[in-house]
């Protein structure tokens, strides 16, 4: 059976730049954004390498949304100070940037037995009227992972990369162990013959 593999989808951050922003002069210096404080109270501003969107309150706090990595993520940031230290703002150059959460999809590459995972996992919820997978609490690291029969996943909760890997290969080790994970290729049906 083939390791368990990942891609991180999404990272949300919030970062703090540590001064006041003045918002509607950034709105005409800078041409890409888009701001409208009628509708919402933040400037929004995205990037197309790498493609992120931030949200930028006057408060100098801003979330950040679309990296792929944490390194993606920094460079996004770095790149945000240097256009706004451009255009009129005087942001220092090392803002404080936290992850907020992390979502990744992943492939266990074997098929899932739904209902005897639910059985025998603590902290997980299945519900198949209401949502085909499987929603397992994972304590150590502390994610919340949506498991399907097709042995796709998706990992969301994690505050670093380490995390979703982490969960990903702990969770397929817990599948094999409680005897809920098989070959691809029918292997369950026929495993039951």
């Amino acid at each position: 059976m083939p390791n368990p593999t990942y891609r991180i989808e999404n990272i949300v951050a919030t970062v703090n730049l540590g001064i006041d922003l003045d918002l509607d002069k950034l709105a005409e210096r800078l041409p890409a954004a888009e701001y409208n404080p009628e509708q919402f109270p933040g400037l929004i501003l995205r990037l197309q390498r790498p493609k992120i969107s931030a949200l930028i309150f006057r408060t100098g706090k801003m979330v950040c949304t679309g990296a792929k990595s944490e390194n993606e993520l920094k460079r996004a940031v770095k790149e945000l100070v240097r256009l706004l230290n451009e255009h009129g703002a005087d942001v220092p150059l090392t803002p404080e940037i936290q992850v907020q959460n992390i979502v990744a999809s992943g492939n266990l590459h074997a098929e899932v037995d739904i209902e005897k995972s639910a059985l025998m996992l603590e902290n997980s919820m299945y519900e198949p009227e209401q949502f085909p997978g499987l929603i397992y609490r994972m304590d150590d690291p502390k994610v919340v992972l949506l498991i399907f029969s097709s042995g796709k996943i998706v990992c969301t909760g994690a505050k670093k990369e380490q995390q979703v890997r982490d969960a990903v290969f702990k969770i397929h080790d817990i599948l094999k162990d409680i005897g809920a994970l098989y070959e691809e290729e029918g292997g369950k049906e026929e495993e039951e013959l």
